[in-house]
């Protein structure tokens, strides 16, 4: 008989051995159902805590801003204008003095077509056709000076700046009045021939001629300028 109880005391420590381990993961999960819950409700509590950071931003703001009215744009708002860029006084002067430095009142033309009084002038190499053309008054007159009052030097550098402008410009015909000189001291046309000289200098010129009576006669002059 005691032999029996022993073999069922051997039989049933197993069975409280598993019985044991059972109820313990049994423990074990709901511990980590226990512990996940946990973690939700803390995330969900966070969640519902900035979401209602958020609307007390939202509302505290609303309340900082609910009295701010518009600004009024005034249209009649004075700007500051921008400075003007410096202007290159030295080298204006130099570029004018170089202008009148290319022409000289001591040049001696190799040639010439003048025929007593009348300015006749074509550049070597050009058609004898061109002269007779401006002597018609073919082409038309786009821009002229009057030299009137200006003493050698100043009209010297009148007629370089005109002609250097009139070649930036694309200004091909032009008409130089230089007077008939009846207001001179031995009553002799200066300027006409000095503006001759001038005029067979600078190699933007082609040919002039005195122009027709309608035009100034002989108190001025055609040019034909290069294209």
């Amino acid at each position: 008989m005691a032999n029996a109880g022993s073999k069922k005391e051997v039989l049933a420590s197993p069975l409280a051995t598993q019985l044991k381990a059972k109820k313990l993961e049994i423990k074990q999960i709901a511990v980590q159902k226990q512990a996940e819950q946990l973690l939700q409700m803390q995330q969900l509590a966070a969640k519902n805590l900035a979401n209602s950071l958020i609307e007390n931003e939202a509302d505290i703001f609303k309340k900082a801003v609910k009295d701010a009215r518009p600004l009024e744009v005034n249209d009649t708002l004075q700007h500051m204008p921008a400075k003007p860029k410096p202007i290159p006084q030295q080298f204006i002067r130099d570029e004018r003095q170089a202008l009148k430095d290319s022409l000289s009142d001591h040049y001696i033309p190799m040639h010439e077509l003048e025929t007593g009084e009348e300015l006749l002038y074509l550049r070597d190499g050009q058609s004898p056709s061109v002269l007779s053309k401006l002597r018609r008054g073919f082409w038309v007159v786009q821009a002229q000076i009057d030299l009137h009052g200006l003493i050698s030097d100043e009209a010297r550098a009148y007629v370089a700046e005109f002609i250097a402008d009139c070649k930036k410009n694309n200004v091909r015909c032009i008409r130089i009045v230089h007077g008939k000189g009846l207001g001179s001291r031995n009553r002799e046309p200066v300027l006409k021939h000095k503006l001759r000289n001038w005029l067979m200098q600078k190699d933007e010129v082609i040919a002039y001629a005195q122009a027709k009576p309608e035009d100034g006669g002989s108190g001025a002059v055609i040019v034909l300028l290069k294209a």
